[in-house]
Formats: structure tokens, C-alpha cells, sequence
């Protein structure tokens, strides 16, 4: 079945830099696009990069752009997530997904804003001074 497992948040102060991986096995995974998606405390559902099957193209969300870098290594199976200037309000849990359709990808958080459905663990992101 579709397996996605996040990992290396951790603990960074402000400007500080991490970098996420996204493993995937299940599935092929050079046909689905990818996004990264995230929770902070308190708010809801946030779409923070996506990417599509080959990594041709790339979106990001206003708050992210410029900071973050979204790619994919079709070989290992695994999406990547590089974090740079951290800000405080990018402490959140980080969540990746997989669909065929990058679309539904920019649909997720609208059908499912609290995470509800099915997600992986997430990884923890703290920025903090």
C-alpha cells in the first residue's frame, strides 16, 4: 500500500536551515505528484510546495517562497524539502502526500483542513530562538 514516511525536522533557531525527506514505497513513484503540507499550532491545513511526476515544475505558497526548495529524486523515491532562513512561524508539523493529479494536490487542505484523513506521522519543525 501507499507509504509515506517523513523525517529531519528538529529544532533550529530563526535563519537557521533544516531539510526534509519524504520516502515513499507502495507505489510508482515517478507517476504521482508530490506536495509538502504543514500544521502549526493552533491553525489549519497549509499547502507549503508541490511538485509534479518529473519535478519540471514547482509551486509554493507565498509564505514559503524564496525561503524553501522543493525536489524529487525519482531514483531513491524520495521527495526533499530544503528549509533556509527559518522563521518562527514555520514551526509547524510537515506532512508530505502523493497524487496522479498535481491538482488535487492544491485541493487537499480544502477537503481536509484538520488532517483527518490519511496522513503519515508528519515531522516536527521548531523554530525557536
Amino acid at each position: 500500500q501507499v507509504q509515506l514516511v517523513e523525517s529531519g525536522g528538529g529544532l533550529v533557531q530563526p535563519g537557521g536551515s533544516l531539510r526534509l525527506s519524504c520516502a515513499a514505497s507502495g507505489f510508482t513513484f515517478g507517476s504521482y505528484a508530490m506536495g509538502w503540507y504543514r500544521q502549526a499550532p493552533g491553525k489549519e491545513c497549509e499547502l507549503v510546495a508541490t511538485i509534479t511526476r518529473t519535478g519540471g515544475s514547482t509551486n509554493y505558497a507565498d509564505s514559503v517562497k524564496g525561503r524553501f526548495t522543493i525536489t524529487r529524486d525519482n531514483a531513491k523515491n524520495t521527495m526533499y524539502l530544503q528549509m533556509n532562513s527559518l522563521k518562527l512561524e514555520d514551526t509547524a508539523v510537515y506532512y508530505c502526500k502523493a497524487d496522479r493529479d498535481v491538482l488535487e494536490l492544491f485541493k487537499l487542505c480544502l477537503t481536509d483542513p484538520q488532517f483527518l484523513g490519511s496522513w503519515g506521522q508528519g515531522t516536527q519543525v521548531t523554530v525557536s530562538a
